[in-house]
């Protein structure tokens, strides 16, 4: 489970410079005290895709022979799956945002911490 939210953690902090991830980090670290992760199993609907063959064959001439190779389409073909959650993740984010763009913008005159 906790496996689950680094991850989350670490593809939020991906994105933007490097004074902006200091500051969301500290933002992230304050939010998860005030709104901890509340962990629950749920089932969800996820999609695979797979190849299928369309019964066309398109052939193309190879010297005196003719190669033919059945034409795919890709089809998605949904599954139901258990996944663990943190149902507190869709409120803590937009504060966890919202306190780096705050900070940001007091530190750098911007909501991106840039400094250009």
């Amino acid at each position: 489970m906790r496996v689950v939210a680094l991850l989350s953690l670490a593809l939020l902090v991906s994105c933007g410079t490097p004074e902006y991830r200091a500051e969301r980090q500290i933002c992230t670290a304050d939010w998860l005290q005030k709104i901890p992760p509340v962990y629950q199993q749920q089932i969800v609907t996820r999609y695979r895709t797979e190849e299928r063959p369309t019964g066309v064959s398109v052939c193309t001439p190879s010297g005196n022979q003719q190669i033919c190779r059945q034409q795919m389409r890709t089809i998605e073909i949904p599954y139901t799956a258990v996944e663990t959650v943190d149902i507190n993740e869709s409120r803590r984010n937009p504060q966890i945002a919202a306190c780096a763009a705050r900070s940001c913008q007091a530190k750098f005159g911007n909501a991106e911490c840039k400094t250009d």
